[in-house]
């Protein structure tokens, strides 16, 4: 399948769907179309020709989605199923649909129910973003070095999945994952949204509006993400709960024991703790930099 011959949709140009959108303009696809609830956005994409035709009402929705041979979700976790059951019946017969949404067990389970058995479905997530929000937030290079993460259905077509791939791969994303939709949902309870939790609590434990007068580097490294888009992060946090309230509770058992270390002044095991999570970190990152190809940092 050859990107050139293909129409592409790109469904909301937020972040996400900007910079995909972005992305794409690069590897000259037959055209790029889009749908927004922003009429300006629309506007504001076609103006700088990042898009060849936005669609708003209905009927151009509908048009739109009929021409497309590939649709990439990039909405809300309830609106991406919102817009698959109101506009599924419209996909093309043998287009293929994949998302972004960072939760994929009961997005799957939704989206599936409401799309015609024609058109293949390749859920995925780019483990990709930013603290800005919107399409003035997105550029072309955020993809550049990231993780990809994929999970494949059992029934998805050999020749669209490596063709997801390999768009992935020209967009900059430079290791992609496979994984079951329950072990996605594992792992990104851990690795984003318990990080997205912990970022949201630290800000709000301290009222002083002016506590960067007096932090170095870590605050900021620690806090960049609390820079939350609000109603997305709650759908996200509320849809995978069970697996993020575990981690909720791995990550104060280790913090009790490390505060209980400090209260007991017992130095001996708090720096055998901090040696132990060192090589950890050191061991996790040396295999991400294997896979990213990024040079491991000397100091």
């Amino acid at each position: 399948m050859n990107l050139c011959d293909q129409h592409v949709a790109v469904i909301g140009l937020g972040l996400m769907g900007g910079a995909f959108a972005l992305g794409l303009r690069q590897l000259e696809p037959a055209s790029i179309m889009a749908t927004d609830c922003n009429k300006e956005v629309l506007e504001k994409a076609l103006e700088e020709k990042i898009i060849d035709y936005g669609a708003q009402t209905p009927e151009e929705i509908a048009r739109m989605l009929f021409q497309s041979h590939l649709i990439i979700l990039c909405l809300y976790p309830s609106d991406a199923i919102d817009f698959v059951k109101t506009y599924g019946r419209y996909f093309q017969e043998n287009a293929i649909l994949t998302d972004i949404v960072g939760v994929k067990e009961p997005i799957i389970r939704d989206i599936k129910e409401a799309l015609p058995p024609t058109v293949d479905f390749i859920p995925g997530h780019p483990m990709a973003g930013s603290e800005k929000e919107g399409f003035l937030g997105a550029t072309e290079d955020i993809f550049v070095g990231r993780n990809y993460v994929l999970t494949p259905l059992p029934e998805n077509k050999k020749e669209n999945l490596n063709f997801i791939k390999t768009l992935i791969k020209r967009l900059g994303f430079v290791n992609i994952v496979e994984s079951t939709p329950e072990e996605h949902d594992r792992k990104i309870a851990f690795t984003s949204q318990l990080c997205h939790v912990i970022a949201a609590a630290l800000v709000d434990a301290d009222e002083d509006l002016k506590i960067t007068d007096f932090e170095g580097g870590s605050f900021g490294d620690l806090t960049r993400i609390a820079m939350i888009n609000a109603p997305m992060w709650t759908e996200l946090f509320l849809m995978n709960k069970k697996a993020l309230l575990a981690e909720i509770d791995k990550f104060e058992e280790s913090l009790q024991a490390i505060k209980g270390h400090i209260a007991q002044d017992n130095a001996e095991a708090l720096i055998e703790t901090l040696k132990d999570v060192r090589d950890k970190r050191v061991v996790m990152e040396i295999q991400r930099m294997n896979k990213t190809r990024t040079p491991f940092p000397t100091k």
